[in-house]
């Protein structure tokens, strides 16, 4: 990814204030407890509300994403939550997880530049266990957009 992409998420996440908050996702949340708890991984995390949930959960929570602030920021929560978290600061292809490692891979809201997105996910395909679950919450280039026939 470029510096700019990371740039722009570190801008972000640099503030005191969460930018997404730090409470979770209301779809993740629903989705978690109809699972019982194992590993997951949370791809593009930010600022680890989501990944935090998890852990109070019960999960083994895996994070990543590429901005330095939102480790940081993930981290204290956690810390400020009583859990703990794996969370890695990089690019997936080079922070080494395991083949057939996940439970579940919850990508919500995850962004990734467009040119990457495809592989990326294909990528991600490998760490997942064969009955794993991926839990997917995103928006379209139309979202917003309302058609009246």
């Amino acid at each position: 990814m470029t510096d700019q992409w990371t740039e722009r998420w570190n801008d972000r996440y640099k503030t005191d204030a969460f930018a997404y908050g730090e409470h979770p996702n209301l779809y993740l949340e629903e989705q978690l407890k109809k699972f019982p708890p194992g590993s997951i991984l949370f791809p593009a995390e930010g600022e680890g509300r989501n990944a935090v949930f998890a852990a109070k959960m019960g999960w083994e929570v895996f994070a990543f994403d590429i901005s330095d602030e939102g480790q940081i920021k993930a981290q204290r929560l956690a810390e400020a939550n009583h859990v703990s978290i794996d969370y890695r600061v990089g690019e997936l292809q080079n922070l080494h997880y395991t083949p057939n490692r996940f439970d579940a891979i919850a990508l919500i809201y995850a962004h990734f530049p467009a040119n990457i997105k495809s592989s990326l996910h294909k990528m991600l395909d490998r760490y997942l266990k064969q009955d794993g679950v991926v839990i997917f919450e995103a928006v379209s280039k139309k979202h917003g957009i309302h058609r009246t026939e």
